[in-house]
């Protein structure tokens, strides 16, 4: 086992690692914790009772946190010409779309988040060797395939983010910074669970959200009680 250091020593005397508290609880010990120099992201892990394996209780949603994520998320839009100027204006970081694809292909990835149109689709699809890996490739489902592109260029930059179960069953998301007030991290934490809970598949059976931990970067994970979250 791993020697733990004097600040995980003291992160850990600090609370009761057994204990389930309130996300508003749970929320003060994580920044009360939190020893990191720079400033930490607030995680969230939600296990949940599905089957990812089956198709009827995959649970994948994205929604726009009220306080943003704060991060500046770089946004590369691959368009055709005519909606370049519709890109820009919403601040995209990159637009245009062969060159960019010829970059990707060699490997460039410096972005957060790729948003496309449908026509331009057969191209992107293309990249999913280099994209998939990363989380990057658009999806109708989370909004990056649009022809709307000034409309989701702009949710993007104001905080929206898309979360997705893993083959474990587990909704992991970062949803603030540790540098935000607990109460703006409190309301962005709150905002992705009720989601969660909203997104509940009809053939999941039993107990669907099994737990909730929290944490900042490097921090230890606090558990919170579920029944907090189902207001």
């Amino acid at each position: 086992m791993a020697k733990q250091s004097k600040k995980q020593k003291e992160a850990l005397a600090k609370f009761d690692v057994t204990k389930e508290y309130s996300l508003e609880e749970a929320v003060k010990v994580v920044k009360d914790i939190t020893y990191t120099k720079f400033d930490a992201s607030f995680d969230l892990d939600v296990r949940l009772g599905v089957d990812p394996r089956k198709s009827n209780q995959m649970v994948r949603g994205i929604v726009t946190l009220p306080h943003g994520t704060g991060k500046t998320k770089k946004v590369l839009v691959l368009c055709t010409p005519d909606k370049e100027e519709e890109a820009k204006a919403a601040g995209a970081d990159y637009f245009g779309l062969d060159d960019y694809i010829t970059k990707i292909k060699g490997g460039w990835t410096d972005v957060d988040v790729i948003i496309t149109m449908p026509s331009v689709m057969p191209k992107v699809g293309a990249l999913g060797k280099v994209l998939g890996p990363r989380g990057l490739m658009p999806n109708p489902k989370t909004g990056t395939v649009t022809m709307e592109i000034g409309k989701a260029v702009q949710e993007v930059k104001a905080g929206k983010i898309d979360f997705k179960v893993d083959k474990s069953g587990i909704v992991h998301a970062s949803v603030a910074r540790m540098s935000f007030d607990a109460e703006k991290i409190y309301d962005n934490a709150m905002e992705v669970l009720q989601a969660i809970v909203k997104l509940k598949p009809a053939a999941a059976k039993g107990t669907y959200i099994k737990s909730v931990t929290v944490s900042s970067t490097m921090s230890p994970g606090v558990k919170v009680d579920p029944k907090s979250i189902s207001k």
